[in-house]
């Protein structure tokens, strides 16, 4: 089964690393970017270098490919123990590349701007790329978009879209931000299983049940799909009838 669920734990905190790694989440990012601020980028960088290891394989959140930390970012962490790295702010598929020839398969291109979701199919296909994901905290900064609900509907279809054009995973729901309100996790989650997401980034390990949980199919669509197989064996072969619906 793909990752559903991606937490977050900032990379100047290596104190919180292991708990992050035994929080349940399909998948660990260690946060090199927006976690950190600016004087702590060095330590970070080093701690994460220093936690690496093929026992716990963790994805990376480099900072972006036009900053100054980029380039000493991807040499740090090219070791053991790296099972992909996230490309905040991706906007074109040289970035991508670049990632992907110095640290092989497993770039998740994160859409921030307008100009990545515009490049969505772009980036799906650029080698290298494992899945898309998004950013929707930037993305409405920097397009000026105020809403969080169907106001995105473009661009997280387009990400849908462009993700199963390219013959990639499923993209992943950016964070919710809300951390004391399991509704509106809950709500996220099924909103964006509905478009066609395969998973969600997390901010808190509170948050790592709700999301596993959600990208799963519900009790009610497996019993109607053991339904569904059960008339077509008995069936045979053709068309089926079944509960009404053909």
């Amino acid at each position: 089964m793909a990752a559903r669920s991606y937490l977050f734990v900032p990379g100047d905190r290596p104190d919180r690393f292991e708990k992050a790694w035994n929080a349940g989440a399909d998948a660990v990012i260690i946060d090199l970017e927006d976690a950190v601020s600016v004087e702590d980028k060095l330590a970070a960088r080093e701690a994460t270098a220093v936690w690496l290891s093929p026992e716990r394989p963790v994805y990376v959140r480099v900072n972006g490919a036009e900053t100054e930390w980029f380039e000493e970012d991807l040499h740090a962490i090219a070791r053991p123990g790296l099972a992909g790295v996230m490309l905040p702010k991706a906007e074109e598929p040289g970035q991508v590349t670049k990632v992907a020839s110095r640290l092989g398969d497993g770039v998740i291109p994160t859409l921030e701007t307008a100009l990545g979701a515009w490049n969505a199919r772009a980036l799906a296909e650029a080698p290298g790329v494992e899945r898309l994901a998004f950013g929707p905290v930037d993305f409405r900064l920097d397009t000026g978009i105020l809403g969080e609900g169907e106001e995105l509907l473009y661009v997280k279809t387009r990400m849908v879209l462009a993700s199963r054009v390219a013959g990639i995973l499923p993209p992943l729901d950016g964070v919710t931000v809300a951390l004391d309100d399991p509704e509106r996790l809950a709500a996220d989650v099924e909103r964006a299983r509905r478009l066609g997401f395969g998973g969600k980034v997390c901010i808190h390990p509170r948050q790592v049940g709700a999301v596993n949980e959600g990208f799963l199919p519900t009790q009610g669509e497996v019993a109607w799909a053991e339904k569904v197989v059960r008339a077509a064996e008995t069936a045979g072969s053709g068309a089926i009838r079944l509960g009404g619906e053909f």
